[in-house]
C-alpha cells in the first residue's frame, strides 16, 4: 500500500529555478515574515529577562524578516517536554527533535515530503546543477547573540572541511566526480558552492545530512568562528590545543571535533553556540538530560510568536523495555517515539486512560533486518556471506509473518530492503525479493555450496568441521524475542543462531570496528534514497570497510575483489552523481538499487510498520501518519519547535 508520496519538483528544486521563501506552500513551510517589530512576542520566561536587562527586546534578537513556521495550531508558550533516553549513546534521539538545514524536509497538508528553505533567504540553482548560490537571513544570531555571516560559512570551509586534520577524507556525496565543491563567498550573507560536474541531488543531501561531520547537529556550511577557533589549529597554538585536549580529557585536539567530540558535540556542551531552537543546558551523562529554549531562535509562527513554544526539554534515563513502559503508563512521558515499541502496542493502548495519553501513530520507513558483515575476520563466516547463495538461503529460510505477528503486531508488512511505497524509487519486485517463506528452497541452497555435513544436533558443520554458528546483536532488549524465533527457523535449516543483546555503543563500535558477524537493526533512508544513498553503498552496514577502501579511494579499509557486485553499486553511483539531468541521475541510481537488491547483500525482514508513538492529552500540534526516515530526520519532519503543552489555568 501507499502511504505517503514525495513531490519531486519540490524536493529537487533544479533546473536553474529560484526559489524564494515567499513561494513555499507546504503546512509546515518556512517563509519569510514581513511583519513589522512590534508584531513579534516571546515566551515570558524571556520576556522576564529582557525585563531585567540580561537579553536584548525580541526584535533585536529576531532576523530583519524572520522565518514563519506555519503551527498546526498557533500555541502557547511553556512548559517542560518529558521524554527518556538511554544514556550517552543516545545522542541522535535528542539531536533529531531539533536539527537545523539550510533546506529541510517537511510534510504538506497531505503528509507527503516537501523541501522547503530553512534559514536562508533565498538560493539559486545554475543551469547546469553546478553552481548553488545561498543568502543567509539578514540578522540572524547565534544562541550567545552573535551575528551568523559568511564568515561563519568561510571558517566551516577552509578551517574545518578541507583541512585534513580534521576532515582527512572529503565524502563521496560531497566529491562528485571526486573532486570537492568549493566556496565562493560574494558578502556578508551570500555565498555560491561550486562543483566540476552537475550535481542534482546536492540539495536532497543538503537536507538529509547538511555538510557532514565533524559535529553533531550539522548546521549546513555553518560553524560558529568565533567560538570554535579556539579549538582549530589554524588559529590556536600547538600548546593552547594540547591544554584544551588536556583540560576536556581527551588525548590529541582533534578530538575535540566530531558527532562525539566533546567541543562540537551540543549534546555535550553547553557552550557551544547553535542555531536550533534549543540548546542543551544538563549534558549527558545525566540521569535526566536538560534543554533550554534558545533565545535568538530565527523563526516565528504565522502570528509572529518567536518559536519554539516550549521552554524546556528533559530527557530521564532509563535502562531496559519494561522500565520506559512504567513510565508511559505512569504519565511521565509527554510525547516520544523513539523506544516505543510496536509489539507492545495492545499494552500501550490498554493504558491509555490511566497515563493520560493517546496512542498516535507515523509511517516508518525503516525495514528492520540482518545485516551480515561481509567484511567479518571469520574466515569462514566470510565466504559465506560473501556467497550470494549463502544469503539468499538466509533471505528465505525464515517466515517473516511470523515475525510480523509476534514482533510487530501484524502492524508491519514482510519486505526486502529496497525503497519503500510512496518512494519515486519504489519497485514492486524489489520489495518481494526473496521474501516468501521456503525451507527447502534454503536447504537446498545450503547443500549446494557444500554444507551438507550435521552434527549429532543436526546443524550444518563448516568445511573446518566446526559447527555453522552465527552470532547476531542487537542493541533493543525488546528485539530478543524476535531473535529467538529467527533462531528457531534457522534451526529447521541447519544453521545455529546465536542471539547477544550488547548496549548500543558496544554496538556502534563494534560496527565501526569490523567487529560482528551479524546485526540486527532498522535499515533506513529508502524514501529520498538519492539523499543519502550510502547505505546501499556498504557505509555503516553490510560491507563497512570495503566503503572505507571506495571512500579513501584505497587509503585505508579492504579492497573488494575486483569482480565484486558492490564495485557496480559504486559506479552506478557515481555516474548518478555527476549526470546532466534527473532523468539520468535516477535512471544509474536505480541500477545501483537493483544490484543492491538482487544481491541481497541485507536480509529484509519487515518494515512500512505503522509505529506507535505515545503522546500525552495536552500535548499538541502532533500530526498522526507522517512518514519517519533518517532521510527526513525521523521527529524532526514534524518540526518540533512548532509542539506546545497546554498550560493549567
Amino acid at each position: 500500500m501507499k502511504f505517503f508520496a514525495i513531490d519531486l519538483q519540490r524536493v529537487r528544486h533544479v533546473d536553474g529555478r529560484t526559489f524564494r521563501t515567499g513561494l513555499a506552500t507546504a503546512l509546515l513551510a518556512t517563509v519569510a515574515f514581513a511583519g513589522v517589530a512590534h508584531a513579534f512576542q516571546e515566551a515570558p520566561m524571556l520576556k522576564a529577562e529582557v525585563d531585567a536587562g540580561k537579553l536584548p527586546p525580541v526584535d533585536q534578537r529576531l532576523p530583519t524578516h524572520p522565518m514563519v513556521v506555519n503551527a498546526v495550531e498557533v500555541g502557547q508558550y511553556g512548559g517542560t517536554w518529558h521524554r527518556a533516553y538511554t544514556g550517552p549513546g543516545d545522542r541522535w534521539g535528542p539531536t533529531k527533535l531539533m536539527e537545523e538545514r539550510v533546506l529541510k524536509y517537511v510534510p504538506d497538508a497531505d503528509g507527503n515530503i516537501s523541501l522547503v528553505p530553512a534559514y536562508i533567504e533565498s538560493y539559486s540553482v545554475n543551469d547546469d546543477s553546478t553552481e548553488f548560490t545561498f543568502t543567509l537571513l539578514d540578522g540572524m544570531k547565534w544562541s550567545d547573540g552573535e551575528p551568523v555571516t559568511t564568515e561563519d560559512v568561510a571558517f566551516w570551509y577552509n578551517d574545518v572541511f578541507m583541512n585534513k586534520a580534521l576532515t582527512p577524507t572529503v565524502d563521496p556525496t560531497f566529491s562528485p566526480g571526486g573532486v570537492p565543491m568549493t566556496l565562493e563567498v560574494k558578502d556578508d550573507r551570500t555565498f555560491t558552492i561550486k562543483f566540476a560536474q552537475p550535481y542534482v541531488y546536492f540539495l536532497n543531501i543538503l537536507a538529509k545530512d547538511s555538510t557532514g561531520e565533524p559535529s553533531l547537529d550539522r548546521p549546513s556550511f555553518l560553524y560558529p568562528k568565533h567560538y570554535l577557533m579556539q579549538f582549530n589549529d589554524h588559529y590556536a597554538s600547538a600548546d593552547d590545543l594540547a591544554k584544551a585536549a588536556a583540560d576536556h580529557g581527551v588525548q590529541r585536539w582533534i578530538d575535540l571535533w566530531g558527532s562525539k567530540g566533546p567541543i562540537t558535540s551540543w549534546w555535550q556542551n553547553p557552550d557551544l553556540p547553535v542555531i536550533t531552537a534549543w540548546k542543551i543546558e544538563t549534558p549527558a551523562p545525566a540521569n535526566v538530560v536538560t534543554m533550554v529554549r534558545n533565545p535568538y531562535y530565527w523563526a516565528v509562527d504565522q502570528e509572529g510568536n518567536q518559536l519554539p513554544y516550549i521552554d524546556h526539554i528533559e530527557h530521564r534515563l532509563f535502562d531496559a523495555a519494561d522500565s520506559f513502559n512504567l513510565m508511559i503508563v505512569q504519565g511521565q512521558i509527554d510525547m516520544q517515539m523513539r523506544y516505543v515499541n510496536t509489539s507492545d502496542f495492545t499494552f500501550f493502548k490498554e493504558n491509555e486512560a490511566k497515563g493520560d495519553y493517546h496512542v498516535g501513530t507515523s509511517i516508518s520507513a525503516n525495514v528492520w533486518s540482518f545485516v551480515p558483515n561481509l567484511n567479518t575476520t571469520d574466515e569462514q563466516l566470510h565466504t559465506l556471506f560473501n556467497n550470494v547463495d549463502f544469503r539468499h538461503a538466509l533471505s528465505v529460510g525464515i517466515d517473516r509473518e511470523t515475525i510480523n505477528e509476534l514482533g510487530f503486531a501484524g502492524l508491519a508488512e514482510p519486505r526486502s530492503v529496497s525503497p519503500v511505497s510512496g518512494s519515486p524509487y519504489f519497485n514492486a519486485d524489489w520489495e518481494t525479493h526473496w521474501t516468501e517463506y521456503d525451507p527447502d528452497l534454503a536447504n537446498e541452497l545450503l547443500d549446494k555450496i557444500g554444507l551438507s555435513e550435521r552434527d549429532a544436533d543436526d546443524y550444518r558443520l563448516l568445511p573446518n568441521g566446526k559447527r555453522l554458528q552465527i552470532v547476531v546483536e542487537a542493541y533493543q532488549d525488546y528485539a530478543a524475542p524476535i531473535l529467538e524465533v529467527a533462531a528457531d527457523y534457522y534451526k529447521d535449516i541447519g544453521i545455529e543462531l546465536l542471539p547477544r543483546i550488547i548496549d548500543r555503543t558496544q554496538w556502534d563500535d563494534n560496527r565501526d570496528n569490523n567487529n560482528f558477524q551479524i546485526q540486527y537493526t532498522p535499515v533506513d533512508r529508502l524514501t529520498v534514497v538519492s539523499a543519502d544513498p550510502r547505505n546501499t553503498m556498504g557505509n555503516d552496514s553490510y560491507a563497512q570497510q570495503y566503503y572505507v577502501w571506495y571512500s579513501t579511494e584505497g587509503k585505508s579499509g579492504i579492497e573488494p575483489p575486483a569482480d565484486d557486485p558492490i564495485r557496480t553499486i559504486w559506479a552506478d553511483w557515481d555516474k548518478a552523481s555527476v549526470a546532466g539531468s534527473v532523468a539520468d541521475a535516477d535512471a544509474a541510481l536505480n541500477d545501483m538499487i537493483g544490484t543492491f537488491v538482487d544481491q541481497g547483500f541485507v536480509i529484509g525482514l519487515v518494515g512500512e510498520e505503522k509505529a506507535p508513538m505515545i503522546v500525552k492529552n495536552n500535548f499538541m500540534n502532533v500530526r498522526d501518519n507522517l512518514i519517519q526516515d533518517d532521510v527526513t530526520r525521523g521527529i524532526g519532519f514534524a518540526q518540533p519547535q512548532q509542539f506546545w503543552i497546554k498550560q493549567s489555568q
